[in-house]
């Protein structure tokens, strides 16, 4: 019997998915049962304490003693740090039922250094909500990516991004300010143009998309318009796959000017009237420039009915620590 080469490439093609979802099943198990052992782990050490009088800080002499008497019956996998982790997922997370069987043990690792609540919560919603790997979670803490989008919110607007997430049911909420394009690996006193600005977020397309959030799709550099036989070049134009709409950028390595907006709103009336297309929301525009006067955006967007947003870049990732006390002030305000 003659054997059909589609037939059996469907064949071969059918047993690897099979093969994929087993391996990719098992590893999650594997990971479910290393996160309950490890929260077991720290329920131990915490009950041992509770009928003591030492408490297992780093540098305790009972962690001390754990982490040799433990390598030496059981293996690697038992340093000072780990147990100390164990201990510290069990103190932050004492009902099993809240952790969740979605986040591998490096999540949870990771989210353990943070020692706000807020933020931590917020970082364990959007690991689940944009399925980070550890490597991008790590990534949005270093760039303090809660306290960028805290600063934006009142006191109940910081509480919500803690308990929900970051949700996304308006323009404002895919703006961030500063954007930071650390990946870059630019030295913070490189003169770049526009155009070699442009390049380079290209070039690293996967990381720049992580900076601007979730539900960005990539349509087009440098997207030509014409009106009144004058061509024009939008820098970067995206769509918003949850919003529904186009969000275009310019990018300025300079303070932002009232031309800018100017442009920028005709860009915006021009993909209403000849790319949006029926079922679309009205565009967004993002301008992000190298600084801002707060005064010149001010009078600069007032009127205008478009949604037109400036926003600084930096180079380099921001100072955690004034970030965190800028928050504590809008938390801590009447």
């Amino acid at each position: 019997m003659k054997i059909s080469k589609k037939k059996y490439s469907e064949l071969i093609k059918n047993i690897g998915t099979t093969l994929q979802k087993a391996r990719e099943n098992a590893i999650r198990a594997i990971n479910i049962e290393l996160v309950k052992a490890n929260w077991e782990i720290g329920r131990h050490i915490v009950e041992f304490e509770q009928n003591g009088k030492e408490k297992a800080d780093y540098g305790s002499a009972l962690l001390t003693s754990l982490a040799k008497d433990l390598k030496i019956k059981y293996g690697k996998g038992f340093s000072k740090s780990n147990i100390y982790l164990c201990r510290l997922f069990y103190i932050k997370y004492p009902k099993f039922q809240t952790v969740s069987g979605k986040l591998s043990w490096s999540h949870y690792s990771e989210l353990l250094t943070i020692s706000d609540d807020l933020a931590r919560s917020f970082y364990e919603k959007q690991i689940v909500k944009e399925n980070w790997s550890f490597r991008e979670l790590k990534r949005q803490i270093d760039s303090a990516l809660f306290q960028r989008l805290a600063l934006s919110k009142d006191k109940k607007g910081v509480w919500a991004l803690a308990e929900k997430g970051h949700e996304l049911n308006a323009a404002r909420d895919v703006i961030k300010d500063p954007y930071v394009f650390e990946f870059l690996e630019l030295p913070k006193d490189k003169l770049m143009k526009e155009r070699g600005l442009e390049k380079r977020l290209v070039d690293n397309l996967q990381s720049f998309l992580l900076e601007l959030g979730k539900g960005f799709s990539f349509v087009a550099r440098q997207f030509k318009i014409t009106v009144d036989n004058e061509h024009n070049f939008i820098d970067l134009v995206f769509y918003h796959r949850i919003l529904k709409c186009f969000i275009l950028i310019d990018l300025k390595t300079r303070k932002v000017k009232h031309q800018d907006i100017g442009q920028m709103n005709l860009y915006l009336n021009y993909f209403k009237e000849e790319e949006s297309t029926e079922g679309d929301n009205e565009p967004i525009g993002i301008i992000i420039a190298a600084d801002k006067h707060e005064f010149l955006v001010k009078y600069a967007t007032g009127g205008i009915s478009n949604k037109i947003f400036i926003s600084k870049y930096q180079l380099y990732l921001p100072d955690q620590k004034m970030l965190e006390q800028k928050v504590k002030e809008i938390i801590e305000s009447e």
